[in-house]
């Protein structure tokens, strides 16, 4: 497990390089990931949003996404954006269906109508 120190280091490193290369989408993506394994959600939020706006088309962007606003609390939004990044192709099922990110939605019937929709019980 990385330390507390190296996080930090992370961190800066890509905010700054994010600052040099706004719309590099490999940058924005790692510091999608540092922001909400830190617990920085709503920055997590906000690059995921960017993310999606850089590149609407990637499935992995609205399937991030929804984690994000899962994590706030969204439920009704997360599963607007799962059903984004499965109309553009996302079909890992089974991580969707157990991601701790989305634990918030194991029992949220919006997303138990997506299962259902998707044959998955």
């Amino acid at each position: 497990m990385p330390s507390h120190n190296n996080c930090n280091f992370e961190l800066s490193f890509f905010e700054s390089l994010h600052r040099r290369t706004p719309k590099d989408v490999r940058v924005a993506s790692i510091l999608a990931h540092i922001y909400t394994k830190s617990g920085l959600i709503d920055l997590g939020l906000k690059m995921d949003q960017k993310l999606v706006r850089l590149q609407p088309e990637d499935p992995t962007s609205h399937y991030n996404l929804a984690c994000s606003l899962c994590l706030k609390g969204r439920k009704a939004d997360s599963v607007k954006a799962l059903r984004a990044a499965l109309a553009l192709g996302y079909k890992d099922f089974d991580w969707m269906k157990h991601d701790p990110d989305l634990n918030d939605l194991s029992d949220y019937s919006g997303f138990l109508k997506l299962l259902n929709d998707l044959g998955i019980t």
